[in-house]
């Protein structure tokens, strides 16, 4: 039992006014030991003396905990946070299948995008329409069938069923399509000229010019697959540690370290730092004119 002056001291129950009442042995600074019962617990404790009830009460805290005088940094929390839940296995998994989103959904886009934008076939410009129109359905739409697709292939529970469902993405195709048609086709009928083939035009002329456009794509695709929740959620196990991602590994650990706000903040300050870097390196191209600086001189 704690004391008004934070010392734990011995207890006894005794008869106050007809009820029974825990009183405490309390020293005061300087003074003679006294006996105190607890009148009632609010956010501080109001202790009365029984031999004299009207006498002024003494207060005291309920806790005797110290409250933190200065704040430090304290880096064992992102090592603390990844031991947590198996964080540092959900962050590798969700890394793995960033890249590899974004390099199939690029790779997809550009040739889509070539493919739209120069070739000429039979049905081309009704078929970007159609693959256009995807766009308008919402994912929702799709988990069931997708997720019946999954468990039919049997990919469910397996890291690949959140990379191979999304390497094509008609958002990209589009992007990159858009792109190609403002290319001047002088370029592209010199290369031919010079024996060329579309191929090589493809990655050694429209490529290269852009890549501010490619660059939009990939942070458009890695903000996607980082941040990824619903699908996974979905689609693996909750007790599969080993094929956990972030944005899930993230969820739990707000109920598992609830009362360390220190460890929640330092696995957000983890999930949060990737895309504050892609985004600041890839910003610059945002802006960029592809046309003109690849005509330029």
């Amino acid at each position: 039992v704690v004391s008004p002056d934070g010392k734990v001291v011995r207890s006894q129950t005794v008869d106050v006014g007809g009820e029974t009442r825990e009183v405490f042995t309390y020293t005061p600074a300087g003074g003679e030991p006294v006996e105190v019962y607890l009148e009632r617990s609010r956010i501080v404790n109001e202790y009365v003396d029984p031999a004299n009830p009207n006498a002024p009460p003494v207060f005291a805290p309920s806790t005797n905990a110290v409250p933190a005088e200065s704040v430090q940094w304290r880096t064992e929390n992102y090592t603390e946070v990844l031991e947590l839940s198996s964080l540092d296995r959900a962050l590798t998994n969700t890394v793995l299948i960033t890249i590899l989103v974004v390099v199939g959904q690029v790779l997809t886009s550009i040739m889509g995008g070539y493919a739209f934008a120069r070739i000429k076939f039979a049905g081309r410009d009704k078929l970007f329409l159609f693959y256009l129109g995807s766009i308008m359905i919402p994912f929702v739409v799709l988990l069931i069938p997708l997720y019946r697709l999954m468990v039919t292939i049997g990919w469910v529970n397996d890291l690949v069923s959140l990379v191979i469902p999304f390497v094509f993405t008609a958002y990209g195709t589009f992007l990159m399509r858009q792109f190609f048609v403002g290319i001047p086709k002088e370029l592209e009928e010199a290369a031919v000229i010079d024996g060329a083939s579309r191929w090589r035009i493809l990655w050694q002329i429209f490529v290269p010019l852009s890549i501010p456009a490619i660059a939009t794509l990939s942070t458009f695709s890695f903000l996607y697959a980082w941040n990824s929740f619903i699908w996974p959620l979905i689609i693996l196990d909750s007790g599969n540690l080993d094929n956990n991602v972030l944005a899930v590994a993230l969820s739990t650990l707000g109920g598992r370290a609830a009362d360390n706000a220190n460890l929640v903040l330092a696995g957000v300050m983890i999930a949060m730092l990737p895309p504050i870097t892609v985004f600041l390196l890839a910003q610059r191209s945002f802006v960029e004119n592809v046309a003109s600086s690849g005509l330029k001189g």
